[in-house]
């Protein structure tokens, strides 16, 4: 009977210590690929708008920089919309890469593609996905 007991015993202190584990606040440091695809996707915006300013590309894709900003900055916060805002811009801009190198051949353009595909990979993974509000 005192086996039974102390085994009843160590299962609810084993499922209290999991439950305290589970209510803990994800950390940012838990999840350092968030850091560095926000910072990707601030020097994305940048080169945008540099190449705006330099009459490369149409003023239009002004819009872009904005929701890619938006997007670096909620993912700092662990924010849901903002994983899914950066998940839809990293798939698009994997794509529209590899699709250049598909039709120009530009080692460049698979280099941007295949990086944007690893974002894209890391980004949909289970415990990504759950430590996000």
């Amino acid at each position: 009977m005192t086996t039974d007991a102390r085994t009843a015993a160590q299962n609810s202190a084993v499922a209290q210590l999991r439950a305290k584990g589970k209510k803990q606040k994800p950390s940012l440091l838990q999840l350092p690929g968030l850091v560095a695809i926000s910072l990707y996707m601030i020097l994305v915006a940048g080169i945008t708008i540099i190449s705006v300013a330099n009459h490369v590309a149409s003023p239009i894709y002004l819009v872009f920089p904005v929701f890619f900003i938006a997007g670096a900055l909620g993912m700092l916060l662990l924010l849901r919309w903002a994983w899914a805002l950066t998940l839809a811009a990293v798939a698009l801009m994997s794509g529209s890469f590899l699709w250049g190198f598909s039709t120009q051949h530009s080692l460049r353009s698979l280099m941007q593609g295949l990086l944007n595909l690893a974002f894209f990979l890391y980004l949909v993974r289970a415990d990504v996905r759950e430590k996000l509000r």
